[in-house]
């Protein structure tokens, strides 16, 4: 495919979602839920080859893109592979964006500077459909609660100015930065070596540990790091950086749940699961009345999470269907209490530190 036939993906009709609670605190990229339609111009070949590397530089590039008034406009951006896992295992890596806040003013990238994409680890449809499923996972967090990452798919052609690689179009997804959601917030990024039981807020906690079981991920940490990084694996954490007696934990990452069931995801040795796909409850224990803060709010949201898949234009029909009758499932442990005893209260950790906390008389 020659590079000036990409545009013609990018003028394709787009898929809306409806905007979420905080959209008009959000940056103007994450305030509109189409897909947007962009191509990257870029050695995009020498990116990939650093991806090995400690230390990897940008590589400077044109990001092309149509805006909401369907005209076509252009960025300067730098580019550079980013991630741990992906980054080493995948065929076609994640990249970091990097624009010039100067350029960006008054366009529909106003307010972003390093832009994390999400993107196929290897050709096919398999791993396109990875993407969108991931991307729906971070959906189904933001129906859940503001204090999530904003994302926003992208229909992006690839053109690789060393012509090394053929050009190629997929869809993936940009995730808000860290720092934007913490301001969206009024709250403050926590650069934390552990955290203690006593400093989580519960009611969140509870709502989290809900969302993980629903999806079936065990790939995080709420109180410790993945090795030599800030606290926690997989969390971003949130608070007053001036106190940080409460600590809010989001989420990210989600290629290792059950619901993406990526073929190169794998259970936590620590969970006595061989398939991601089984859920195991791995949240620590709370008082019922906190636990059934997070149940009531994912239960109020049910048919708005179910019609996320219901309404993927990007799903095929064998995802879809397998994707809903997978959260069905969730909710059916919700709804039977013998279930929820035996899946999720029964088998919470850190019975003691519950009852140090709460006192011995919580249930």
């Amino acid at each position: 495919m020659k590079a000036k036939n990409l545009l013609i993906f990018i003028m394709l009709p787009a898929l809306s979602w409806s905007q979420d609670e905080a959209g008009d605190r959000r940056h103007p990229l994450f305030q509109n839920d189409t897909v947007l339609k962009a191509v990257l111009t870029a050695p995009i070949s020498q990116a990939y080859d650093q991806r090995h590397q400690d230390v990897r530089i940008y590589y400077p590039g044109q990001w092309t893109y149509i805006d909401e008034a369907g005209e076509t406009q252009r960025l300067q951006v730098s580019i550079r592979t980013r991630g741990h896992f992906r980054r080493e295992v995948c065929q076609l890596p994640p990249l970091q964006l990097n624009f010039k806040k100067k350029e960006v003013k008054g366009t529909q990238f106003a307010g972003q500077n390093k832009v994390k994409l999400v993107a196929p680890c290897k050709e096919g449809q398999r791993y396109q459909q990875y993407v969108i499923l991931e991307y729906l996972a971070y959906r189904i967090y933001q129906v859940l609660t503001d204090h999530s990452f904003s994302t926003r798919l992208v229909r992006l052609s690839y053109v690789d100015r060393d012509e090394k690689l053929e050009p190629w179009t997929s869809i993936g997804f940009v995730i808000e930065d860290d720092s934007d959601m913490a301001k969206r917030l009024d709250l403050d990024r926590l650069h934390l070596d552990s955290v203690l039981y006593a400093q989580l807020d519960h009611p969140q906690l509870s709502l989290l540990q809900m969302f993980q079981f629903m999806i079936a991920n065990n790939d995080y940490s709420v109180i410790k790091p993945s090795g030599d990084d800030d606290c926690c694996h997989n969390m971003e954490l949130l608070g007053n950086e001036d106190t940080e007696d409460i600590v809010i934990p989001v989420p990210f990452d989600f290629d290792f749940s059950g619901l993406v069931n990526a073929s190169y995801a794998a259970p936590p040795s620590q969970i006595p699961i061989r398939d991601v796909r089984d859920r195991y409850y791995y949240g620590l224990c709370q008082p019922q009345s906190i636990v059934d803060v997070g149940i009531a709010q994912v239960q109020s949201k049910r048919e708005e999470i179910l019609n996320l898949f219901r309404n993927s234009q990007e799903l095929d029909e064998k995802t879809r269907e397998r994707s809903i009758s997978y959260i069905e499932k969730f909710y059916d442990i919700l709804d039977d209490p013998e279930e929820l005893e035996k899946k999720i209260i029964g088998r919470c950790r850190g019975e003691r530190l519950k009852e140090k906390h709460f006192g011995e008389a919580t249930s």
